[in-house]
């Protein structure tokens, strides 16, 4: 039976006159909203292009004060240099160690009970939700001045944002293959070694390494609050107002943070 001749015109159908105005009126009505939003919080963290303006002569006179960068103090830099680098990898490595049993608990389709799974996801909120910071000032108070606070704080810090992608990469497996090993009575671990982790392996390795490039960057700045690294000598150029050595300081930071997001990449690479 021949198919009846498609309309050419494609005619749409009619829509009433007062449901476009709703929908104008509704879009009207958000952007009024976001534009309010936006006042406000420009009036809270006050907001001032002419402060702005009359602040340019002061920052242009720092500037000038930073160039040329003093090298003699290049030697000086070695050792706190090395010592954020240790400080990312091992900040780094145990926030994976604690990440592990905590990303594991705190996946819902795989956490052995809903006490486990809500004690674990609080855990990982409570940790991701305190600055490093915050974390290296306690633990200085605690345990005294050096790079071993700043170890803690990165660890403790990363472990929230590690086990929730972690949590999330298990919630959101295939569970075709886990369903296929529960049914040969296959055990928890098995399930979870056979089953799962070959699936999110990749992203979990990725997701570690970049992990390891923001501690890095984090590392350089914990030497403020006392918890070593080569953040202890940007302060202190800063408050002796030694611009020249800080623009050395920072340079070496930038080259540092550079070569730790090529050393990642190229991991990356040998690995996935």
């Amino acid at each position: 039976m021949p198919t009846p001749k498609q309309n050419c015109l494609n005619l749409q159908p009619i829509v009433p006159w007062f449901k476009n105005t709703r929908a104008a009126l509704r879009r009207g009505a958000i952007a009024g909203i976001l534009l309010l939003v936006y006042v406000w919080s420009a009036r809270g963290a006050h907001l001032s292009l002419s402060e702005l303006i009359q602040g340019l002569p002061g920052l242009a006179d720092i500037v000038s004060r930073m160039v040329p960068p003093d090298f003699s103090i290049l030697p000086k830099l070695l050792e706190p240099t090395v010592e954020t680098l240790q400080i990312s990898i091992w900040g780094t490595t145990l926030a994976i160690l604690f990440t592990i049993p905590f990303g594991l608990a705190a996946a819902r389709n795989i956490s052995p009970h809903p006490v486990v799974y809500g004690v674990a996801r609080f855990v990982l909120n409570a940790t991701r939700s305190i600055s490093e910071i915050i974390f290296a000032l306690v633990f200085v108070a605690a345990v005294g001045l050096g790079p071993f606070p700043g170890v803690l704080a990165l660890a403790f810090h990363s472990v929230g944002m590690l086990g929730k992608f972690l949590a999330d990469s298990i919630e959101n497996i295939d569970a075709g293959p886990v369903e296929a090993l529960v049914a040969t009575g296959a055990s928890k671990w098995q399930v979870v070694v056979y089953a799962v982790v070959p699936q999110i392996l990749p992203e979990f390795v990725t997701l570690c390494l970049y992990r390891w490039e923001l501690n890095f960057r984090s590392a350089t700045i914990l030497g403020i609050v006392g918890a070593g690294g080569i953040g202890f000598e940007l302060i202190t150029s800063m408050r002796l107002f030694q611009y020249q050595d800080m623009t050395t300081i920072l340079a070496v930071i930038l080259v540092l943070v550079t070569a730790v997001d090529y050393i990642s990449t190229f991991i990356r690479k040998k690995i996935i």
